[in-house]
């Protein structure tokens, strides 16, 4: 399957919220207003600012008419594990109704468009490793459809209890602990306003094998991203995709690549993470040049 948009979109932001030098969990993700979130909601709500403010739209009234897509295959695991324990032990009263919402895979997209007044569409996706990939592509098609001004997409998967004994009953022994995000806005739009096209999202392609997928995104002949998201950080899951763009995003800014350099993501069965589904393929292409 391949699907097209005539309104062309582009990545304007990009925001980590992983472990590193200029992020601590430990102090991010327990400051002021975070007490009833999960943890796949704290991540995904710090990666969504930090993505915001490098696109230079936080607080930006062009948000009103924006959509949150999220991907994540194990974002809320852990709250529904813990309430189910909690009901087997004892009742639903001693279910707290600030848990409840947590209970929806849903959550963290929600947490993020609450956060910034964000009103358009708000999607989550769990459709294993493509996920991701499927998100910025669901973005772009809002955009071109018109039904969203701008869209934040937010890969986001915890390392919590529940899904640490998964990943180690299926062979894992490293897994991402934290969420990426991406602003997508159309050209026209990022030009009018004078922001930095981080790298222009050339075509899309989904498949029941990764030849076919990268055939229909139109990069039979497009350099691949290598394996960098699982050797920096592990099985990505559902944040596999985003993770790809935004490297691909920091390969593309390297001064010494020229002017149309395209890069393609793929996630999905037989690419490193195999979830027995389909596959999706991506490219991001380089574009420095001013944009009508």
């Amino acid at each position: 399957m391949r699907t097209g948009a005539t309104v062309r979109t582009a990545v304007t932001g990009v925001g980590w919220a992983v472990a590193g030098p200029d992020f601590d969990p430990v102090t991010a993700l327990a400051v002021r207003g975070m007490r009833h979130k999960d943890r796949a909601s704290r991540f995904a709500v710090r990666a969504a600012r930090r993505a915001l403010e490098d696109a230079g739209l936080l607080d930006a009234p062009e948000l009103g008419g924006a959509a949150v897509v999220v991907s994540s295959n194990f974002g809320n695991l852990d709250p529904v594990c813990d309430t189910v324990t909690t009901l087997a032990a004892g009742g639903s009263t001693d279910i707290g109704p600030m848990r409840v919402p947590q209970l929806s895979s849903a959550v963290s997209a929600a947490w993020v468009a609450l956060d910034h007044g964000i009103r358009g569409p708000n999607l989550t996706l769990c459709n294993g490793a493509s996920g991701g990939l499927d998100a910025v592509a669901a973005a772009r098609n809002l955009i071109a459809a018109g039904r969203a001004t701008a869209a934040l997409v937010i890969g986001v998967e915890p390392d919590s209890p529940a899904v640490a004994r998964l990943h180690r009953e299926n062979a894992g022994s490293r897994w991402i602990d934290g969420a990426v995000g991406l602003v997508i806005e159309p050209v026209r739009q990022a030009v009018r306003r004078s922001a930095r096209i981080r790298a222009e999202i050339a075509g899309y392609g989904r498949a029941d094998d990764e030849r076919s997928a990268v055939r229909a995104a139109g990069a039979t002949a497009v350099p691949r991203l290598g394996a960098e998201a699982n050797a920096r950080f592990g099985r990505c899951s559902g944040a596999l995709g985003v993770v790809q763009c935004a490297l691909a995003v920091e390969r593309l800014e390297d001064p010494d690549v020229p002017e149309g350099e395209a890069v393609l993501a793929v996630a999905g069965a037989g690419t490193g993470e195999s979830d027995g589904t389909s596959v999706a393929a991506l490219v991001l292409r380089l574009s420095r040049g001013r944009h009508t």
